[in-house]
Parts: structure tokens; C-alpha cells; sequence
């Protein structure tokens, strides 16, 4: 769940969102520079609520980088082709005649590099009235919620994840995908950074020292495991990380901006608008390697 905040913000307010993880933001207009104090408490809501959201921002690719930088070094997506003079932006774009979205799958940013991207920041230009939300799973909660036995046979595992395979759902690679039109995010040939990494089941956060599950669709085996023998383990903990218990969701309306922790929160995009139209930009944040 959400951690309740032992110290008053003074500068903004926090709405939760659901009881597992997130809350609306008040007070901030992200398309200026933060104040120290205010930057603070922005953290602070952030680190303790996971996911945050904030409406009726007047944002634009500059303003957006430019939030972003206040964060940390941008993260370049390996294989996400950028928007046309901004390297940082990825589009995420579905127009009425496309059939499917891309991310309809439990995952969390960046997973198959060796130091994963720490926030996403995306922001909503259009969207349909209704449907098209991203919901979010709390990772803290969910390695939580394991037996005590289960902490103990997984604290010393490591999971291969894998940015390009045909283990996607949709049984095809990223180029296939490109060629054959699938998905709201193009594709370009990928940068030359690696795309398979080993991370911890496990792992760390690095600020709040708290222990989450690290896992996700990318996550193609345990190391030292065959495949086979690694796919009941995985299945079990993604279906037990994202029980409805631990799951809260966002909504969109145009001029929402969400940033959310991708080193405690699975995220998925929810494909229920055909024919609907839907548009946002996605910058990430430079992370740690992951202990």
C-alpha cells in the first residue's frame, strides 16, 4: 500500500488514488522550473505513493525535457524510435484503424538493460473519454505478501530479461512487429547498449532501502534454470504481483502528467478503446544497476 506521510506537505497537496499505491498531486505546475521545497515534497510523494499524477498541465516537448532533467539523466529507449528533433520523447500513438496498443503486458521500463531506466514520465496530449487507462502494481506489496518460504527460496535468484524476443504475446520481434504494423510505439534499429540483462528477483530500492519483487513480461528465465523450469516460478509471481489487491490505475485526460517508479511498480496499458484515439509522450529517467 501507499505509505501515509508522517510529516505534513506544506506546498502541495496529495489525493490517494487507491489504497495500494498512487495519488493526485495539487499545487505543482510542472512546466516551470521546481523550487527546491517544492521539488522536495514532490520526491517525497513520489517515493512514497510510487505512482503520481498531476492534471491540467500545459506541457510541451521542451517543458517536458525539461521536467525530466530535474529528475536525473535522461534514459534513451534502446529500441523506440523518437519523435523528430527530441531524442528523449518517445510517442506512443494509436489511431482508430490500429488493432492492438503496445504494453498490454505487465512490465516495467527498461528491465533488459543493465541499469533499467528508475521513472517514466508520460504525458497526455489526447485521449479517448473513457477507457485507455494504465494500471500500475505495487511491487513492495507484493513481495510482501509472499510466504516467508517463498522470501527465503527466491532472495538469492537472478532472472534473465531479454528486450527482443519472440516471447512477446505478440509471438513476433520488434522489427517483425515494425514490418507487420503491430503496436503504438515505432521502432527503429536499436542503439548499441545491451539488451539482455541479469537482474535480482529481489531487489533493493536504493532510496527508501525497502525490498520489492523485480520481475516482469522481459523476464525470460532464472539464471542457471532452463526455460521450462523457470516459467512456473515466473507465472506464479507475475499473477501474485498483480492481484487486484495490489493494483490501482490512472485515468487519463489530456494535460495529465504521471511519473511513476519503475523500481517498484509494474505498469500495463489497458487495450479496451478500439476504434478510439489516443496519444502521449514518454521520457524516462537514468537508474541504478539494480542489487
Amino acid at each position: 500500500m501507499s505509505v501515509e506521510s508522517k510529516i505534513a506537505y506544506k506546498r502541495i497537496t496529495v489525493s490517494p488514488l487507491a489504497g495500494s499505491l498512487g495519488a493526485e498531486i495539487g499545487g505543482v505546475d510542472c512546466t516551470k522550473p521546481l523550487d527546491e521545497e517544492v521539488f522536495a515534497e514532490v520526491h517525497r510523494a513520489w517515493l512514497e505513493n510510487i505512482v503520481i499524477y498531476f492534471r491540467n498541465q500545459d506541457m510541451d516537448p521542451e517543458k517536458q525535457i525539461a521536467f525530466a532533467k530535474q529528475w536525473g539523466d535522461v534514459h534513451l529507449h534502446a529500441f523506440n524510435r523518437p519523435v523528430d528533433g527530441y531524442p528523449e520523447i518517445t510517442q506512443i500513438h494509436k489511431t482508430p484503424d490500429m488493432p492492438r496498443v503496445s504494453g498490454n503486458a505487465w512490465h516495467t521500463d527498461q528491465h533488459y538493460r543493465d541499469k533499467p531506466a528508475k521513472m517514466t514520465i508520460l504525458f497526455c496530449y489526447e485521449c479517448p473519454e473513457y477507457g485507455g487507462d494504465t494500471q500500475f502494481a505495487n511491487l513492495y506489496d507484493a513481495y510482501n505478501g509472499l510466504s516467508d518460504g517463498m522470501k527465503r527460496d527466491i532472495a538469492s535468484l537472478f532472472g534473465v530479461a531479454n528486450g527482443d524476443s519472440r516471447k512477446h504475446q505478440s509471438g513476433y520481434t520488434r522489427a517483425e512487429r515494425e514490418a507487420a504494423g503491430f503496436g503504438t510505439i515505432k521502432q527503429m534499429k536499436p542503439l548499441e547498449v545491451n539488451t539482455i540483462a541479469s537482474h535480482p528477483l529481489v531487489r533493493t530500492h536504493p532510496e527508501t532501502k525497502r525490498k520489492a519483487l523485480y520481475i516482469g513480461k522481459h523476464m525470460e528465465c532464472i539464471n542457471g534454470w532452463t526455460e521450462e523450469e523457470s516459467y512456473p516460478l515466473l507465472q506464479f509471481l507475475l499473477r501474485h504481483a498483480t492481484k487486484p489487491d495490489y493494483v490501482g490505475r490512472v485515468r487519463w485526460k489530456p494535460g495529465t502528467l504521471t511519473i511513476w517508479d519503475n523500481r517498484c511498480a509494474l505498469h500495463y496499458a489497458t487495450d479496451d478503446y478500439p476504434g478510439k484515439y489516443r496519444r502521449l509522450h514518454k521520457i524516462m529517467v537514468q537508474g541504478d544497476k539494480p542489487f
